[in-house]
């Protein structure tokens, strides 16, 4: 693979890790900000995806590497995940819900585009990106399946 194919990809990729990482610092925050019977399940789920958001992460930093890139550390990191703030009300479950999805929407478009760009060309990289597709894939379905029963 040639130099500059090498640079976007790992471009590519290191968005994604900092939306895993970001993803995690959210799940965390309303998984104990929430509050409300309503909000019991939402809590569990999110706190039990912080781990698999840190292993995301962790996959990609090591693909990173392995590809010749750096891992960035905090100083280089800029939030960009405004839907998925914990909500001003603590109560407000659906707000949480929908920026759940929308996160993993936003994952999901990005693994698709990591995974194109790496057809042919890096499949390491590809079947990394395809397993953790799938993952994402799972956890918007779940939440989606919250949603309905506030609709």
């Amino acid at each position: 693979m040639d130099q500059a194919k090498r640079d976007t990809i790992i471009q590519e990729l290191t968005k994604v890790y900092w939306m895993e990482l970001e993803a995690t610092i959210n799940y965390l925050a309303i998984s104990v900000d929430l509050d409300g019977i309503r909000a019991e399940e939402i809590k569990k789920s999110l706190a039990a995806d912080i781990q698999t958001e840190i292993t995301h992460a962790k996959d990609l930093a090591a693909r990173i590497k392995e590809i010749g890139g750096k891992v960035p550390g905090s100083f280089e990191f800029k939030p960009g995940q405004s839907s998925l703030q914990p909500p001003e009300s603590t109560t407000d479950v659906v707000a949480a819900i929908h920026g759940v999805i929308e996160a993993e929407d936003a994952a999901i478009e990005q693994y698709n585009k990591i995974i194109r760009l790496c057809d042919g060309i890096d499949y390491v990289t590809q079947d990394l990106c395809i397993r953790l597709l799938a993952d994402e894939e799972t956890h918007r379905r779940e939440f989606r399946g919250f949603l309905k029963e506030y609709e």
